[in-house]
């Protein structure tokens, strides 16, 4: 990438305070494109002339942390945080299309709302009260995990006097401690990986964890050792639905370890929510439909048989620990008229079931669920 620095009429900082004050949730940069922003879910093309390489040069070193301006070229893929005092944090991408340099941006409010401001279901704070376990946030890539784990370890943060460590990849929401003293640490920065991190951490006194992202087996074996030690463990992790969850993470491990991974499971998961957002025809933005598990006495016991079927039939009747499907979730928002059918359909990974509920032929306990 050659060419003079001051050949470029793009000023990367005004353009992320503007795509903040239009509510813009992520900002693309890519080589030869005009700006493209995610607002509600929606991608708009912005009316500006296209970016040549040196206005994403000029981007790129305005935005890398200093460490690394001097290998923008080198350098396939980075995630890093980026902040505009008085505006807003963001999240970073720098990653190569055809030898090019390109940025994802997504936008980390300062304002950390509560669940209920989120509309969540309440149910999940039950989850923030606990003193131990694991707790799962699943859904796919821009679905609000991060908010909401965020709106849980504030609610700890107001409530309770505890230690919480995040380790993070990179750092998104930041807390100012309240109660609680937060210390929140950087992949690469702060600890070297994420496994490294939660082995340290639990050397550093803490109360509860937040790990960013499980992306392989060392972090789940690190995640499950530290809630085996008597810690609240918060982690992430991609997948679609809570029963999904569970087989994944025992699916990660060699299958003559999956008997044992499957006992370490049952007795530490204490619940699942796994989200979707989801734009709602109002036009009021995205809504977060969720599906919830907790984990009781029965599940437990289904879980260490592998009988993951009879957990999903479980989470479908279990109006009484405010558990709730996906297919609810989507339902109660179609009822509400929030959505269409063919939205919910959409956006559920069981039509015949979701069909048959809207048709009125579902004969579970569902109708006394908040979603």
């Amino acid at each position: 990438m050659g060419g003079n620095m001051s050949d470029t009429n793009f000023d990367v900082i005004g353009f992320l305070k503007k795509a903040v004050s239009v509510g813009a949730s992520d900002i693309h940069l890519q080589y030869g494109e005009r700006p493209v922003l995610r607002i509600d879910g929606r991608i708009v093309k912005v009316d500006m002339p296209e970016l040549s390489e040196n206005d994403i040069l000029a981007a790129c070193r305005e935005l890398c942390p200093s460490n690394i301006k001097d290998q923008i070229n080198t350098l396939c893929d980075l995630d890093f945080a980026y902040e505009i005092p008085k505006y807003s944090r963001f999240r970073v991408n720098l990653s190569r299309q055809l030898g090019k340099n390109g940025l994802v941006i997504r936008t980390i409010p300062y304002n950390i709302k509560k669940v209920t401001e989120l509309n969540l279901p309440e149910t999940i704070e039950q989850f923030a009260n606990l003193n131990n376990g694991l707790v799962l946030v699943t859904g796919p890539t821009g679905s609000g995990k991060s908010t909401t784990i965020a709106s849980l370890i504030d609610y700890i943060n107001i409530n309770f006097a505890k230690h919480i460590i995040t380790i993070e990849d990179p750092v998104e929401f930041i807390f100012t401690n309240k109660k609680s003293i937060v210390s929140q640490r950087q992949i690469l920065i702060d600890t070297m990986s994420f496994p490294e991190g939660i082995k340290y951490s639990l050397r550093q006194d803490p109360d509860v964890i937040f790990i960013g992202e499980i992306r392989d087996r060392e972090t789940v074996t690190a995640a499950l050792k530290a809630s085996e030690t008597g810690h609240l463990v918060f982690a992430t992790i991609h997948t679609n639905g809570a029963v999904q969850t569970i087989s994944r993470i025992v699916n990660m491990f060699e299958p003559s370890d999956r008997d044992f991974v499957r006992m370490q499971i049952a007795s530490i998961l204490r619940g699942t929510v796994s989200q979707k957002l989801i734009p709602v025809s109002d036009e009021t933005g995205r809504r977060p439909a969720c599906e919830v598990l907790v984990v009781t006495p029965t599940i437990k016991d289904y879980i260490k048989k592998d009988k993951m079927e009879e957990v999903y039939d479980l989470v479908k009747k279990g109006s009484f620990n405010n558990m709730i499907t996906m297919n609810m979730s989507l339902h109660k928002f179609y009822e509400l008229g929030l959505i269409t059918e063919e939205v919910a359909l959409s956006y559920s990974d069981n039509r015949a079931e979701l069909q048959q509920m809207i048709k009125g032929v579902y004969h579970g306990t569902f109708g006394n669920n908040k979603a």
